[in-house]
């Protein structure tokens, strides 16, 4: 579906992409860390060279992925601020706040085809991978873009895919509760304040609410 409007600078969207017909696009641990890489790698601008050269030098000289990314993009101006983020096995969930014009199509349009590219040379495969349009709806305040970034760090446990969001590596949550292990890719203490702690409890007070959700939406579909 075409977007209604133009998205804005300085606003903040909250960005849903699925695949085409419900595919799993999404089937390995280094499927998921592929995705995220190129998270990091394309929300700055002009790039310094294809992120395939990018991850074939890296791997040529055993370096590491943060190191050389640090090095190579540290005065590149970035596209877009990632606020949170989500992968499922079949589309992806991001909150994204744009930083330069036309910066959320831009970063979303190189990260999209890249991951198709990757993904249909793994799997012998043509064609597009993701629905035409993404979906983007725009975040008005703060309350609900904490509500909204709760709803996008529960999705894997409403899905059945894991018993609580800690479980689940491919989010941001992690970094919300100030336990990740690799560099950081979302900033959001500028405009969430609440403690770790008070995070968690935060989002764990609503798993059994998104999972009765879930039951119920999915009881609606068969009757």
């Amino acid at each position: 579906m075409p977007r209604k409007y133009p998205l804005i600078t300085s606003q903040t969207y909250h960005i849903f992409s699925r695949s085409i017909a419900n595919f799993k696009i999404f089937n390995i641990t280094q499927d998921f860390q592929r995705m995220i890489k190129l998270f990091y790698y394309f929300q700055i601008k002009n790039p310094p060279t294809k992120f395939s050269y990018f991850i074939r030098y890296k791997e040529a000289k055993s370096l590491d992925f943060f190191d050389l990314f640090d090095s190579l993009t540290k005065d590149h101006p970035k596209l877009i601020q990632i606020i949170a983020y989500c992968l499922m096995p079949t589309h992806i969930h991001l909150i994204l706040k744009q930083l330069q014009n036309n910066g959320i199509s831009i970063f979303l349009n190189n990260t999209l085809n890249s991951y198709t590219r990757y993904f249909n040379t793994c799997h012998k495969r043509k064609g597009p991978l993701w629905e035409q349009r993404f979906k983007n709806i725009l975040v008005e305040n703060d309350e609900q873009l904490l509500h909204l970034t709760r709803y996008i760090h529960l999705n894997p446990v409403t899905a059945m895919l894991v018993n609580n969001p800690e479980e689940w590596q491919f989010s941001s949550f992690s970094e919300y509760l100030g336990i990740n292990k690799q560099k950081s890719l979302c900033l959001f203490d500028d405009l969430l304040k609440i403690s770790p702690q008070e995070y968690k409890k935060f989002v764990n007070e609503r798993i059994d609410y998104q999972k009765w959700l879930k039951k119920i939406k999915d009881l609606c579909l068969e009757s």
